[in-house]
């Protein structure tokens, strides 16, 4: 499910469910008309209203001080009409009612003069006893939607694993249930991230990337003035960036297993992350795409969808799996998939069990992967893949397509000189590097991948060419070495070992990274080398620390 569309519409239910109730409130005398059409509203019957009823209960009067104190929240606004106003409307509900001395009510009550807490106290307490469902107690199992997006279930006299100590009193608007005890609130996993004390860290950042967005399709507008469009109710949907690309850990409809470190092992793993995604200065918001990335890296491949696995103890695989191609092939790594989890160097190794709304965290003292198991991945650029071509001299190219285990993907690149004497030259972008260190490596295939017999080795030269922080444009020669095929086999020709980046080139659509081969040989070496060349890829393999790995 889209993030954008499913907190959309948590907005809208919010928007169709306090339209009404503060039009009547705000500029009204009553509604009456909104009641008529409601869906779900309960029978225009005489008798006491919700709230009638709570108030002539004295087993409810702490849930009712509360009722009274709470405002309605529209928009992220906080509204004159209280949840007394509300349950004494014309719309129904179902209000599960907790009986005195199950909840703490001076803590509520001090939380709802604060705005911050007032919002709180409306979603963990008052909107987790209320739904728009009108639910009588039965043996049957009736599953609930409350205000606060949460599901629960009703049956055999209990909610969930609350009993309920008197049921099914009718009112005018609604059914009231008296509860033995307070409803628990359960939190979903992006709750729990950002209110336990040793994750809060990690929902702090998720949250940071929270953003309002304003739908003019879906508001109400009241014309043009002075060339801007006037809106009576505005219907503005949240959207969080990563977690569109992560997972929607807020989404009660969703199953998820999240593992992630505890406060210490966060931090550490975040400093040595975020050194990977440096821009450079040209890159316009660098230090937020750093911030971006660096948690996309560490929490992309830390989310498993429940539905996406087969057997849990054998294998997870992370959310980023199924939105990528895999390739299988042999000497090819394959990312995203985790096997053996619980076992020991497993990825829930001694993990800490935390029961959501919505899944399971799993907390441990460090981070479990590696970064070259996760975000500093191999980087191929195919030979075969001309259009990753930037510059060209003395020679003409043709892919050719070869099925062997030995040749990457399946296809390479045949180079040609223009002249039997020429020294063509070659320049390949590299696509996705971070600033970190890789070596370099050309793979080279023997001419009898073509049916020849030729066993002349190629010899050619290497240069690297990128920009520093600063974005000045830089080259490695390589050491100006001369390097030498291996005429008889697949050739993987290191060009350079453990070449740092200083700067990261992730998701970037200009070409700062390449890689120009070029060939060397002189005219008295024409007999002993071959000008012609099987290019099968240029490969980046990531380079850590031991540290790093650990």
């Amino acid at each position: 499910m889209n993030t954008k569309i499913n907190n959309k519409k948590w907005m809208r239910l919010m928007v169709f469910s306090y339209l009404l109730p503060l039009t009547s409130y705000l500029f009204f005398a009553s509604c009456s008309d909104w009641n008529d059409h409601y869906e779900g509203a309960a029978d225009a019957a005489e008798g006491a209203t919700l709230w009638e009823q709570l108030k002539a209960n004295p087993q409810l009067s702490d849930f009712c001080d509360v009722l009274e104190q709470t405002k309605v929240y529209r928009m992220h606004k906080k509204t004159p009409v209280s949840y007394a106003d509300l349950l004494n409307g014309g719309q129904a509900f179902t209000v599960m009612a907790p009986v005195n001395n199950t909840f703490n009510k001076d803590s509520l009550l001090q939380l709802v003069q604060t705005v911050v807490g007032d919002s709180a106290v409306e979603k963990s307490f008052v909107q987790n006893h209320l739904t728009r469902s009108l639910v009588s107690s039965t043996p049957d199992a009736t599953k609930m939607l409350m205000l606060n997006m949460k599901n629960m279930m009703m049956a055999n006299g209990m909610v969930d694993d609350t009993p309920v100590t008197v049921a099914n009193t009718k009112s005018s608007n609604g059914i009231l249930h008296v509860m033995q005890h307070a409803l628990p609130y359960k939190h979903n996993i992006l709750e729990l991230l950002c209110d336990h004390p040793q994750l809060k860290e990690i929902g702090a950042n998720i949250r940071s990337f929270n953003e309002d967005i304003f739908d003019p399709t879906s508001s109400v507008s009241n014309g043009v003035v002075d060339g801007v469009p006037i809106y009576v109710d505005s219907v503005v949907y949240e959207r969080n960036r990563l977690l569109e690309n992560v997972g929607l850990l807020d989404a009660e409809d969703s199953t998820y297993l999240v593992v992630v470190p505890t406060t210490e092992g966060w931090n550490k793993v975040y400093n040595e992350a975020s050194q990977y995604f440096i821009y450079d200065k040209s890159i316009d918001k660098r230090d937020s795409l750093q911030q971006h990335y660096t948690m996309r890296a560490l929490l992309e491949d830390a989310v498993f969808n429940m539905t996406d696995q087969k057997s849990v103890q054998d294998s997870l695989i992370s959310v980023p799996y199924i939105h990528t191609t895999q390739s299988f092939e042999k000497g090819k790594k394959v990312y995203h998939v985790f096997y053996k989890p619980f076992e020991e160097g497993g990825i829930l190794d001694g993990a800490q069990k935390l029961q959501c709304s919505n899944g399971t965290i799993y907390t441990t003292p460090k981070w479990t992967f590696k970064p070259t198991d996760t975000y500093f991945k191999e980087l191929r650029t195919e030979g075969e893949s001309t259009w990753m071509i930037t510059q060209e001299k003395d020679c003409s190219y043709n892919s050719r397509r070869q099925i062997a285990d030995s040749i990457s993907s399946g296809s390479y690149l045949q180079i040609i000189p223009r002249t039997g004497t020429s020294n063509w030259e070659l320049t390949f972008r590299i696509s996705n590097t971070l600033s970190g260190d890789y070596d370099i490596c050309a793979v080279i295939l023997p001419q009898s991948v073509a049916g020849l017999s030729s066993t002349k080795p190629c010899k050619f030269k290497a240069t690297i060419n990128y920009v520093d922080e600063d974005n000045k444009s830089q080259s490695f020669n390589c050491g100006n070495t001369q390097f030498e095929s291996d005429p008889t086999r697949v050739d993987t020709i290191v060009v350079a070992e453990a070449f740092h980046f200083p700067t990261c080139n992730y998701d970037q659509n200009e070409v700062k990274v390449t890689l120009k081969l070029q060939c060397s040989i002189l005219a008295r070496e024409t007999s002993r080398y071959s000008r012609e060349m099987y290019l099968d890829c240029i490969y980046l393999r990531p380079r850590t620390s031991k540290s790093d790995e650990q």
